[in-house]
């Protein structure tokens, strides 16, 4: 690594300089746009922004990547009333402190509060009269879900069923979750506890009469918090090695901005019952990620920064997909995004859901990823 270091001399004392310690050497931030392999979408949002004005729109999981950043288009949309809800508090204080430099505080309503509390539902919808909800709240990590499985089936099943049947009861026109591609054909505890999510929209649409409940589905997000890029960048600032998984594995990505306006534009086209899946290119190597961003911080990789491979963790795949195999994608009217043909529910799934409730509270040792096929199983 000699050609990174100063080898000239001090002019006053003859004295060798030290070499400058890695992280100065670093770029000081990775562009996500840079390591997308293609060119970003860039969409006319003004259908967007007509869905969106003087509504008032709830966000859930408001402070997370997607969430904030479907609460400043909102905000930008004219909406006449934001309500973030999260359990995250310094999320929201952050959040909270960037927006009323951009927004009028009268413009939105920052709650700390879980989806899993009926209380918290109970009092944001009684008191407004919300129009549009984004659900985004949710448990993403899977390895982490893997050893924590009843948390993932409270939040991410039992949060969005009672966040959707509060929106089906008070009467908001529209509810749109947030999914993901590892709710494909799941091997994790959390694919399938999102694949239960876009099952339960589909089945409470069935019995909405004023409420139209969708779904959008994509891979990864680069840049979000707990994603690749800041993981990398660390090892990278701490000399490597870069810990990557297997050296073929692959996952599609899309930037924070890319994945919030197709999603928003999804959101406005949302009839009821349907699964968007949004087109995210080629999937990419997480070897090449890792390669590209060793590059991009100037630095060659496994010269400068090793690369060291470590082995799927449980839960997760080499390969993700967006739809199923008998899913049949049709087109819509922007090339981007694609809509999967209509699933029937069974009725059958929200007594199952009830069961597996009731089994939450039991002290027994239990095979999660089972119960949660049974139930995508015998609800299909």
């Amino acid at each position: 690594m000699s050609e990174f270091f100063s080898t000239s001399t001090n002019h006053f004392s003859g004295a060798e300089l030290p070499p400058r310690p890695l992280q100065a050497r670093l770029s000081c931030e990775i562009n996500p746009d840079d390591l997308l392999g293609r060119e970003p979408t860039v969409l006319n949002t003004e259908k967007v922004r007509e869905s969106l004005f003087d509504k008032t729109v709830l966000v859930t999981g408001g402070a997370g990547s997607i969430g904030s950043e479907i609460c400043q288009h909102v905000l930008s949309s004219g909406c006449k009333k934001l309500i973030l809800l999260d359990i995250n508090e310094n999320g929201l204080f952050a959040l909270n402190n960037a927006f009323r430099k951009k927004f009028s505080p009268e413009r939105y309503d920052v709650v700390v509060g879980s989806v899993k509390d009926s209380g918290s539902l109970i009092d944001i919808f009684a008191r407004h009269q919300i129009d549009v909800v984004f659900h985004a709240a949710a448990h993403k990590h899977v390895p982490l879900m893997e050893s924590n499985p009843s948390e993932a089936i409270k939040n991410n099943i039992f949060g969005t069923l009672k966040t959707a049947q509060m929106a089906v009861q008070y009467g908001t026109r529209k509810f749109i979750l947030i999914s993901t591609d590892k709710a494909v054909n799941a091997t994790s505890i959390m694919g399938a506890t999102k694949r239960i999510a876009e099952m339960i929209v589909q089945r409470l649409n069935d019995d909405a009469p004023l409420t139209e409940l969708a779904a959008v589905r994509f891979g990864n997000v680069l840049g979000s918090s707990g994603s690749v890029i800041p993981m990398f960048q660390s090892q990278i600032r701490d000399g490597g090695p870069v810990t990557v998984t297997h050296p073929a594995v692959e996952r599609y990505f899309m930037t924070i901005k890319e994945a919030v306006s197709l999603v928003l534009l999804a959101a406005s086209m949302a009839n009821g019952g349907e699964i968007f899946v949004l087109d995210m290119g080629k999937p990419i190597k997480i070897l090449d990620l890792a390669h590209n961003m060793i590059r991009l911080n100037g630095l060659k990789p496994e010269r400068d920064i090793l690369v060291e491979f470590i082995g799927l963790r449980p839960g997760e795949k080499m390969y993700e997909e967006l739809s199923f195999h008998n899913e049949l994608l049709g087109k819509t009217e922007n090339n981007k995004i694609f809509v999967c043909s209509p699933a029937h529910v069974s009725p059958s799934l929200l007594p199952r859901l009830k069961k597996l409730e009731d089994i939450l509270h039991s002290t027994r040792e239990l095979e999660y990823k089972t119960l949660l096929d049974d139930i995508i199983d015998g609800a299909c």
